[in-house]
C-alpha cells in the first residue's frame, strides 16, 4: 500500500461565518477518507457488516494550522499512528495540506473494533481487517503499542 491521499473539495456548506472551514468539516472529511480507504483496500461496509464487526471511536482530535477557505485545494493524507500488533486498537492520523504543501490540520482518531451482535469491545475478524490495517501505511513516528 502507498499513502492513502485524496484531494477534497471545499462546499459552501463546509463553511463557518468567518468564511473558512466550519471546525466539524475536518471531522466529516477524516471520518469519508477513512471509509474510503478501508473500501479501497476490501475491508467494505458490506464485509464489516456481514463478519459483525465495525471500527468505533474513543477520542477524536483535530489541531488546526491554516485556514482553510472555499477554493482551496486541499489533499488529505491518511496514515496509521500506532496500532497493536493485532489491530484491536489503533490511532489514524490525517493531515490536511493546501496547493503549498503547508500543514493546515491534523486530525487524530483513537479506536478499536466492536462486535456490532455483543456490542463489546473485539478482536478484529476476519483476516481482512487486520492485513488491511496492518497494510496501511506508517506515520514517520509509528508506535506498535
Amino acid at each position: 500500500m502507498g499513502i492513502f491521499t485524496k484531494e477534497i473539495s471545499i462546499r459552501w456548506s463546509d463553511l463557518d461565518p468567518n468564511f473558512h472551514m466550519r471546525h466539524s468539516a475536518y471531522y466529516d472529511f477524516g471520518a469519508q477518507h477513512r471509509v474510503e480507504v478501508l473500501e479501497q483496500e476490501g475491508l467494505t461496509m458490506r464485509a464489516m457488516q456481514e463478519n459483525h464487526i465495525g471500527p468505533i471511536l474513543f477520542r477524536e482530535e483535530c489541531i488546526f494550522r491554516k485556514e482553510i477557505r472555499l477554493g482551496n485545494k486541499i489533499t488529505i493524507s491518511t496514515k496509521i499512528g500506532k496500532m497493536k500488533p493485532d489491530a484491536s486498537r489503533w490511532t489514524i492520523v490525517h493531515e490536511l495540506k493546501n496547493e503549498k504543501d503547508e500543514l493546515c490540520a491534523v486530525i487524530s482518531v483513537d479506536g478499536a473494533w466492536m462486535d456490532t451482535k455483543l456490542r463489546k469491545l473485539a478482536t478484529p475478524t476476519p483476516e481482512i481487517v487486520q492485513d488491511v490495517m496492518n497494510g496501511f501505511p506508517k506515520t514517520e513516528d509509528f508506535i506498535l503499542l
